[in-house]
């Protein structure tokens, strides 16, 4: 059933929501500059887990975790899951304060289209002649980058692909999205807590050098992380795939902004190639879900 206009309205403001707040992290991390991304990354992992596990108890959610826990169908996925997202959380920190915000841009631009390959290949999911000449169209964007600039955008391929693959085993799995998201925080914490208790005793911390305002944006990266995650979940229950599957362009264009207009990376005429063929791809793509998804409403009989 079709949202109502006021709904629709909160539909879009949320997911909007979540998607400047993904497109602008970049700022967050920068500001946390002076600490390496796997410290931060430790940091991360256990106040999230906090933040998430209030959240759980807020919303009466703590006994499904449980059961989450108790349940190995369920936690070995989540093992999985939870691996990916660390990866996934430390290549994308890293990018940003190595200098490489384009590179995370473009695989964030990437990550739909990688979504649909995995979803060939693992859900047996068909192409249509226009999306198959997208994917194309993007893989020629990716080579050109490779070729013309001698690198490898590894950053860029790896964050689409773990972010795809932890997309496709989250999509499987019959969890909801907070419960999830909080039961792969408390996985990781004490592995972040032990590396994070080394480090002191070592005196290789970079985070007690902080002042109290680094200290309060350290703590706060749990509510960074899981308040777009509520935001997104809110929204995309309000409206249809196709809507949402325009708006998540907002994050990585943030990106790419950023890059070029904030951080003055270099952004060459190979870079416009590469970016040309990946947002000439997402068009193309997003153009013939949206005409497909007209046609099959307007083939539907009506009620």
């Amino acid at each position: 059933m079709a949202a109502s206009g006021s709904e629709a309205l909160r539909g879009v403001a949320c997911a909007v929501g979540a998607y400047l707040i993904w497109g602008l992290t970049p700022v967050y991390w920068k500001a946390l500059q002076a600490v390496p991304a796997i410290e931060i990354l430790g940091h991360r992992a256990v106040w999230s887990a906090v933040f998430l596990i209030l959240l759980l108890w807020l919303f009466r959610q703590l006994a499904t975790a449980r059961a989450a826990f108790a349940d190995v169908r369920t936690m070995l996925p989540l093992v999985v899951t939870t691996t990916l997202i660390s990866v996934n959380w430390f290549i994308f920190i890293w990018g940003v304060n190595a200098g490489h915000l384009l590179q995370v841009s473009l695989g964030y631009y990437i990550n739909p289209l990688v979504n649909v390959l995995l979803g060939i290949v693992f859900l047996r999911e068909k192409l249509r002649p226009w999306q198959a000449f997208a994917v194309l169209l993007a893989t020629a964007g990716v080579l050109t980058f490779a070729i013309d600039l001698g690198v490898f955008p590894w950053i860029s391929l790896a964050l689409a692909f773990t972010f795809g693959f932890y997309g496709l085993v989250r999509k499987v799995m019959p969890v909801e999205p907070l419960v999830g998201l909080a039961v792969e925080t408390v996985l990781m914490a004490p592995i972040a807590l032990v590396f994070l208790a080394y480090l002191a005793v070592e005196n290789a911390a970079a985070a007690p050098g902080l002042d109290p305002a680094g200290w309060v944006l350290l703590i706060l990266v749990g509510v960074v992380t899981a308040l777009p995650l509520l935001l997104f979940t809110a929204g995309a229950k309000r409206l249809r795939y196709a809507t949402i599957g325009l708006l998540q362009y907002i994050g990585p264009t943030g990106h790419f902004v950023l890059a070029v207009f904030v951080y003055d990376e270099p952004f060459t005429q190979t870079h416009l190639i590469t970016f040309s063929c990946i947002w000439s791809a997402l068009i193309l793509y997003s153009w013939d879900a949206t005409r497909s998804h007209r046609q099959s409403l307007a083939a539907q009989p009506p009620e």
